[in-house]
């Protein structure tokens, strides 16, 4: 029942993008989904500037859609994406299984359900109401929060709470994350076999090598939404328009732009870097279609970089950006394995990241240069520019420590999940499949096995071996001598016979690894259950005021912000923007002083009104009233 209120709930949110892409004579998942939060972001903007609370949010968002059913009506019938409703079909097989790992709320995922409570409980509604802290800063990450108050109105429209929606949203939105992999995959090849390869790449690295259901479960988080449905959308869009140049594929493009740099920022600057380098390589082979690229690679910038611009107060405020010898040297401790670094001023990213995610990254990694046996068409500029474009500026320490300081190391090592992965496979069986004919399929299945055996990728957060380096630099290598060769072979044509084997190829070299993720379908031992007890979370919600600020440890509050409609005073370095409003490790410090010290002055210094003691921890008999108590949570009222 919960998982039909959420779909439910979520296809209405979704419902005035399609009438709007429908208006515009589009149809699709990734064309719906842009303009779903496009107009999310106007509804939402407006009722920050009134101090509005989401119902008027949600009466902007549907009038919008309503107005907008008078041009769907006249509009043509656009054509239908072949091989959509099993791809779909696929996709909801995949969600239902999702729900039965989704496990329990950790991580990052307390820190955006917090907002996501906030937008949803709150009347009167700004850019700041969603904060961790109520003297605190926006998140650069996350100054608008456009997929947190996405999520409040599933939860509103649903009438389930949001702890549910970040729970499970994810199940919903699977079959949309691989049907829009599979429209990304359609646009660039104009053909189903490779279309299903780029799919079938996408649930393999993402779901299925890591097991435990692998970032799907995190699907409902703007991070991984933002990679896993923006971003092939997005490319979906951009190429479609490469295709078939028309206003509205143009249009569409930019606000698909422009939701992916609200959403997650530095996600929108990776996706320029490897279409930048599919413009470079393809002006090279047909000079042509140079001007539909660098058109729809400007609808992808310019309205994120109006939001970016927005943004770079906020940025400069955070102490990663332009780190020092500090930030620097903690950066280099946090994220070790991940960087090879030479010095303060010359780092770079590991070459063992680019294959760390398994057999199919190693597989694509390998397969790369037999782009250069097929440059005259367009997937095989967009591999090869793109793949040299990511490595280049993630592996040459020159452009590395410059893109770091601007946009935190944090972020730069991300971008080597942004190199054209599922391309390059899909690309390189569709070559095989041309050469070795119907041989490709055992192949497929033999390499399948092979890889998962040596490469079943590493998925911690600390990398210890990672992707093996030589095949890294074997595929730097090999890129640079297949685009030589290509260009000077320029006038031989390679005949891609039978595409359909390409997707055939690509299950059987993903069904190892699906058997290995089979095997390992269960929630994720790393997310614990909440501490919290169903009677602190009660009286939390209905005797404390919504907005009030709750003094506690750093854990605790880290939790109560997430279950409650209320601010805290501190919280875990690791889930706080360190700006200079929010000054996470000061306001740690302080709350070390408190608990050992038990001085009241402190939680009132910080404008706490309530103080929650976890006496499992921490043995401390403040004179305060006290509200609440159980086995283990004590809760007072601060005077």
């Amino acid at each position: 029942m919960t998982l039909l209120r959420l779909a439910l709930a979520t296809g209405i949110l979704l419902l005035p993008g399609a009438v709007v892409a429908r208006a515009l004579g589009l149809r699709g998942a990734s064309v719906t989904l842009a303009w779903s939060l496009v107009l999310l972001f106007g509804a939402l903007a407006v009722t920050f500037v009134v101090g509005a609370s989401l119902t008027l949010t949600l009466v902007l968002l549907l009038g919008t859609g309503v107005a907008a059913l008078r041009f769907a009506r006249r509009a043509p019938r656009p054509e239908r994406l072949p091989g959509r409703r099993w791809v779909l079909g696929v996709g909801t097989v995949l969600g239902v299984l999702l729900w039965y790992v989704a496990g329990e709320i950790g991580g990052d995922g307390l820190f955006h359900l917090a907002r996501v409570r906030k937008l949803e409980a709150f009347d009167s509604l700004s850019l700041d109401v969603v904060n961790e802290f109520a003297d605190g800063g926006l998140h650069p990450g996350y100054a608008f929060p456009l997929w947190h108050g996405f999520l409040a109105l599933v939860a509103r429209v649903s009438f389930l709470d949001p702890a549910d929606v970040v729970l499970h949203e994810a199940s919903v939105l699977v079959p949309l994350a691989i049907l829009v992999a599979y429209e990304a995959g359609y646009a660039l090849f104009r053909r189903v076999g490779p279309a299903v390869a780029v799919a079938c790449a996408a649930v393999a690295v993402t779901a299925l090598a890591p097991g435990h259901g692998g970032a799907y479960t995190a699907l409902g988080l703007p991070a991984t939404a933002s990679r896993q449905l923006l971003v092939p959308a997005a490319l979906a869009l951009a190429l479609a328009y490469v295709e078939r140049p028309t206003r509205a594929l143009l249009g569409s493009t930019a606000a698909a732009g422009l939701a992916l740099a609200v959403i997650h920022p530095t996600y929108a600057i990776f996706l320029w870097l490897p279409f930048a380098g599919f413009l470079v390589v393809r002006t090279l082979v047909a000079r042509a279609e140079a001007k539909r690229i660098a058109a729809a690679l400007a609808a992808l910038v310019l309205p994120a970089a109006a939001f970016l611009a927005w943004l770079l107060p906020v940025v400069r405020s955070t102490v990663s950006h332009a780190p020092g010898k500090d930030e620097l040297q903690r950066a280099f401790e946090q994220y070790a394995g991940q960087l090879d670094v030479f010095s303060p001023t010359s780092y770079r990213v590991a070459p063992e990241v680019f294959g760390r995610a398994g057999a199919v990254p190693v597989a694509a990694l390998l397969l790369v240069p037999l782009a250069g046996l097929a440059l005259r068409r367009r997937w095989a500029a967009y591999v090869l520019g793109g793949f040299l474009t990511v490595a280049g500026v993630l592996l040459v320490p020159l452009l590395f420590v410059p893109f770091s300081d601007l946009v935190s190391i944090s972020q730069s090592r991300r971008a080597a999940g942004f190199w054209p992965l599922a391309f390059a496979f899909a690309g390189g069986l569709t070559v095989l499949a041309a050469l070795l004919r119907t041989l490709v399929l055992p192949a497929a299945l033999v390499g399948g096995i092979a890889l998962q055996r040596l490469y079943p990728g590493e998925f911690s957060y600390r990398l210890e071996d990672g992707g093996p380096a030589l095949v890294t630099w074997l595929a730097v290598g090999g890129s640079v001598a297949a685009l030589a060769l290509g260009l000077v072979l320029l006038k031989h044509k390679l005949r891609l016979e039978r595409p359909a084997l390409a997707g055939w190829a690509a299950a059987l070299f993903v069904l190892p690894i699906a058997i290995h993720g089979a095997a390992n379908w269960t929630p994720s031992p790393g997310r614990s259950p909440s501490p919290l007890t169903p009677g602190l979370v009660e009286v939390l919600r209905k005797d404390v005021p919504e907005g009030a600020v709750v003094y506690s440890d750093l854990e605790t509050s880290y939790r109560i912000a997430a279950y409650a409609p209320v601010y805290v005073a501190a919280a875990p370095p690791s889930h706080v923007a360190d700006t200079v409003e929010n000054l996470p490790y000061m306001r740690r410090e302080a709350t070390i002083r408190f608990f050992e010290t038990g001085d009241l002055a402190i939680p009132r210094d910080a404008g706490a009104d309530w103080l929650v003691l976890d006496r499992s921890r921490y043995d401390l008999a403040p004179r305060l009233e006290q509200v609440y108590a159980d086995g283990r949570y004590t809760l007072y009222r601060l005077p």
